[in-house]
């Protein structure tokens, strides 16, 4: 059994937390929030963020960071705006032997890298594994059957993470490709975005199916641009992923999206939600795909709606007007 520390109370962390705890690890979730750690010590769960999923008694909850003093494994599941800040809070307390999970799905601004490559940054010498796919912790906390990629440039340290967090309820599958699995998870939030908001238009399924579709092809381009694999973005980690995202009530980019395919204010409608990783990262990949070349039309148009006040109909009206092309 491993020694695993979980950076983060967020819904996943906390899923997985149950997850490894019913495996037989020792787990620590850290918060930097008090409230947070206060109310699942109060009363079992954390109603905000996974309610209705009791967090077992043997998982250890603590405010102090050096908590990953010594862990064999330290997941970094924090929202991606703030994983270099935490990962420099937690530097002189991680332990040479640890093998660092990012869960982290999004595009730094204004560098536009990968959580992994924060991560490195960071910790240069530490072997580092990135957690992919269709996992929406609501699900996994209860116990539903949940799928989901593990990449590293270490292929025995991603085998590693592999035997670690499966069991009969989650299961891992290896992957080589860090940069396709990483894409593929933060650039899925954008499109799930446009597909709320077409919902919220009141537009079908065709729309969406049309989304979900050409929005695979935008982000399989900027994948392989980047040195992705072609073939990660039919997986776990691509379709899987984008699929689960643009269709689920779980989805939080997809509920920011309704609100603002029902009129709200975008800025409003993310606060309404909570942690929408697509809204700042809309802005990351479009910078990313003008850097590299590459045509990215739907999130050109999402950027349009969300940062330059176009109405939401008027971005369904310019994509379908768009030169004709082949698949």
């Amino acid at each position: 059994m491993n020694s695993i520390v979980i950076l983060g109370s967020g819904g996943w962390g906390l899923a997985l937390a149950c997850t490894c705890a019913r495996l037989g690890h020792t787990v620590t979730v850290w918060s930097a929030f008090s409230d947070e750690i206060d109310a699942i010590k109060r009363t079992g769960e954390l109603k905000a963020k996974l309610p209705g999923v009791q967090i077992p008694k043997s998982v250890g909850l603590t405010t102090d960071i050096s908590c990953v003093t010594g862990a064999d494994i330290v997941l970094v599941g924090i929202p991606s705006a703030f994983v270099r800040s935490v990962c420099e809070q937690a530097r002189p307390y991680i332990s040479e032997k640890s093998i660092l999970v990012s869960t982290a799905k999004g595009l730094e601004s204004p560098s536009l890298k990968r959580m992994s490559e924060i991560i490195s940054e960071v910790f240069p010498e530490h072997r580092i594994v990135v957690m992919s796919g269709p996992s929406h912790a609501e699900e996994l906390g209860l116990g539903i059957p949940t799928a989901v990629a593990v990449a590293s440039e270490d292929k025995d340290a991603a085998e590693f993470i592999q035997r670690a967090f499966s069991d009969n309820t989650l299961r891992l599958y290896v992957n080589s490709d860090v940069i396709g699995c990483e894409i593929g998870g933060a650039v899925k939030n954008v499109i799930a975005l446009c597909c709320g908001v077409t919902d919220g238009l009141g537009l079908g399924d065709n729309t969406k199916a049309a989304l979900i579709t050409r929005g695979l092809s935008e982000i399989t381009r900027l994948g392989v641009a980047l040195g992705g694999k072609k073939e990660t973005f039919s997986g776990l980690a691509g379709l899987g992923d984008l699929v689960v995202t643009c269709t689920s009530i779980h989805s939080r980019n997809y509920r920011a999206g309704v609100l603002i395919g029902k009129g709200t204010d975008p800025e409003e409608a993310v606060r309404q939600v909570g942690t929408v990783e697509g809204y700042a990262c809309a802005r990351a990949t479009l910078a990313l795909a003008e850097k590299l070349g590459v045509s990215m039309p739907i999130t050109a148009e999402i950027n349009q709606i969300l940062f330059e006040g176009q109405p939401a109909r008027q971005g369904i009206s310019d994509l379908m007007s768009r030169p004709a092309g082949a698949e």
